[in-house]
């Protein structure tokens, strides 16, 4: 069977479970590893014991968050623009949507680079750093972002790139090659016994990593020239009306549900700045640790994507409700243990990354909050990516505003006036009650839908 049938033969014929997992299992890794070199930041930092290195991490935290509005209006808009036309076996709009992604990505790195260079020290006091935590956020995001951000954005719109065509291992590897190289890098360049450079030394791990996974891929393109849809040539990033409007349709709400993450965590950490250093750090700590399970959740909804753009381009509803069925009883299960692990021994979990008792007492009582919205917010990724899949870029976006506007920066606001510091995190677990509860009912409503239309289409061929 050639490579072009098997592919093919995932999307159409093989059982939902084994194509799931075909497609799901190595982005979970790759997100994953990627969470664990998120964590590996941290945790080298924090064996440093010296909370204000450990804050400068936490501060520059939103500025990384920033990197996926980008890599979602080029990767999740091209990508879901690729599947869909593959479904309708339109390889010329499959070529130039990626070819598109392709050298957006890189304009848009080097505009990030060049725009936060320039106004890096008022950037500085939005991120809610001071006198104390200034130096050291500026220097890990000196790496991170003015040199590092193309190879940032570049690394993970390939990956999303390779996966629309259901090369997900190859996807997988290449981001997992650049994390693991971090994870490797990042003692050496933080520690006292390495270079002793802090913050800053993780930074520059960062920038090293990300470099390595752009290498693989273009290494990999190279390698399967002339066998894969992902086109980089130049002459075929030539945007017309069609192929803008279709990944911006899906990308622009994806970028603009970040670009809200972003202004929700620069908002949390502004509030906890008030408090100091060592609720800071507890603080990056808890976020860091609870992102393991919802970078899991992500990591499975971004996987099923090209299943469900495939099958939702060629009608074949059936398969497309299966997979999506299957991928929620999964992702809950997973979900729901974590979380229950997560509140029960909460300083057992906070006291791995930092030996500090007042960091410890207050990231303990921090991952109780966080704890508590994780299935909730698995199902919400899940919903959200189906509406990514089948082109909904307008229910995305609608979810993305009601998550952080409407509900989880109120929340914050009214929870630390009542619950001083303690109420931040509880206010993600107060949005996502509600919208869990919109997504099933939008879900239902996207499924009766489509199967009326099923319908009237065999009703019309019958007669």
């Amino acid at each position: 069977m050639g490579e072009d049938q098997k592919k093919i033969d995932l999307f159409e014929n093989k059982p939902i479970p084994g194509a799931v997992m075909t497609l799901a299992i190595p982005t979970i890794l790759s997100s994953l590893v990627m969470v664990f070199y998120n964590l590996a930041d941290t945790y080298f930092v924090g064996m440093l014991n010296d909370a204000v290195q450990n804050a400068a991490v936490t501060l520059a935290a939103p500025v990384l968050l920033a990197f996926n509005a980008v890599n979602n209006l080029f990767g999740v808009g091209s990508s879901s623009m690729m599947s869909r036309a593959l479904g309708r076996r339109d390889y010329e709009v499959v070529y130039k949507s990626s070819a598109f992604g392709f050298y957006c990505s890189i304009i848009s790195g080097l505009l990030f680079s060049l725009f936060f260079t320039i106004f890096l020290d008022p950037l500085l006091v939005l991120l809610g750093t001071d006198a104390t935590t200034a130096d050291a956020t500026a220097a890990y995001l000196k790496w991170t972002v003015c040199f590092g951000a193309t190879p940032a954005i570049l690394n993970v719109v390939m990956a999303y790139l390779v996966r629309a065509e259901g090369s997900s291992m190859h996807a997988s590897i290449g981001t997992m090659s650049g994390c693991l190289l971090n994870i490797v890098l990042d003692p050496i360049f933080i520690l006292p016994w390495g270079l002793n450079m802090g913050a800053e030394g993780a930074g520059m791990a960062t920038f090293l990593s990300n470099c390595v996974a752009c290498l693989y891929f273009f290494v990999l393109l190279f390698v399967k020239r002339g066998h894969t849809y992902v086109c980089i040539n130049p002459k075929m990033f030539r945007p017309n009306r069609s192929i803008v409007a279709g990944v911006c349709t899906v990308g622009i709400p994806a970028s603009i549900q970040n670009l809200l993450n972003v202004t929700g965590m620069t908002v949390l950490n502004n509030f906890t700045s008030v408090y100091g250093a060592d609720p800071v750090a507890a603080m990056g700590i808890a976020q860091k640790i609870y992102q393991v399970p919802t970078n899991i959740a992500l990591g499975l909804s971004q996987g099923i994507m090209p299943l469900i753009s495939y099958n939702y381009a060629s009608g074949n509803i059936k398969r497309m409700k299966g997979v999506l069925f299957y991928a929620i009883r999964a992702a809950l299960v997973f979900t729901v243990a974590v979380a229950v692990a997560y509140f029960s021994f909460s300083d057992f979990f906070i006291r791995l990354f930092m030996n500090n008792e007042s960091v410890i007492a207050y990231g303990s009582r921090f991952l109780h909050g966080f704890s508590l919205g994780i299935p909730f917010l698995c199902l919400d990724f899940i919903a959200v990516g189906v509406f990514q899949a089948t082109g909904m870029g307008r229910h995305a976006f609608l979810f993305a505003v009601l998550r952080k506007i409407v509900l989880e920066i109120p929340a914050l606001c009214l929870l630390n006036m009542l619950f001083p510091l303690y109420g931040l995190a509880y206010a993600q677990f107060t949005a996502e009650i509600f919208l869990a509860t919109a997504a099933v009912v939008v879900l239902v409503r996207l499924f009766r839908k489509l199967q009326r239309r099923t319908e009237g289409s065999k009703t019309a061929g019958q007669s």
